[in-house]
């Protein structure tokens, strides 16, 4: 199997520690999705245009809780339950918000201004954080090896794109702090 993604891709990242915390063999192979190269190569794997994409022979998948939901079933493990999903949900608007705000960045608007889109994306950020704080001592949290996964690799993206600042949600902040000790953070880090 081939997974296809960006180092600093948060999405990519989760998939990629799951497959090392699982002993899950994923070869990955890293594509610039910006590059004149990268963005064919992209394309004709995912037309929506995303990483990470997950290639197994004939079949292609190219969304990361898909790719999770076909690793978990090939690998013989047991599937998230519906409040596992609906967390695992929460994390990924926060993340979403947060790439919307990136490529705004990066195409040069001013995400600071007071205009719907960015107003909504930052409540977004802020209530969702907030909402990941009060809930992470949950036990469909605690009991689920990839929601504190992707919880980790958003926190962790926050901090190496300097995205927001979390540090008034203590929650979060003991957790990043003890997650990034692990070894599939340490062998995954985008900052390698």
């Amino acid at each position: 199997m081939k997974l296809i993604g960006t180092d600093a891709s948060p999405y990519a990242r989760r998939i990629r520690m799951w497959a090392l915390e699982n002993n899950c063999d994923l070869e990955f192979v890293t594509l610039n999705i910006f590059s004149e190269k990268g963005r064919p190569t992209l394309a004709n794997n995912n037309p929506a245009r995303k990483v990470p994409i997950l290639v197994d022979g004939d079949l292609t998948l190219g969304d990361s809780n898909t790719i999770l939901r076909y690793l978990l079933k090939k690998t013989a493990k047991p599937d998230l339950t519906w409040p596992q999903e609906q967390l695992l949900t929460i994390v990924n608007a926060c993340n979403d918000s947060l790439v919307e705000m990136v490529l705004c960045k990066r195409s040069g608007f001013d995400t600071q201004s007071d205009k719907l889109f960015f107003n909504l994306q930052n409540e977004r950020i802020a209530e969702t954080l907030s909402y990941l704080n009060t809930h992470l001592a949950d036990d469909e949290f605690k009991s689920c090896e990839y929601l504190n996964i992707s919880l980790y690799c958003l926190l962790d993206w926050i901090c190496f794109r300097e995205l927001t600042d979390f540090s008034q949600h203590s929650e979060l902040v003991a957790f990043h702090e003890q997650y990034s000790k692990r070894q599939a953070a340490i062998n995954t880090s985008p900052s390698l």
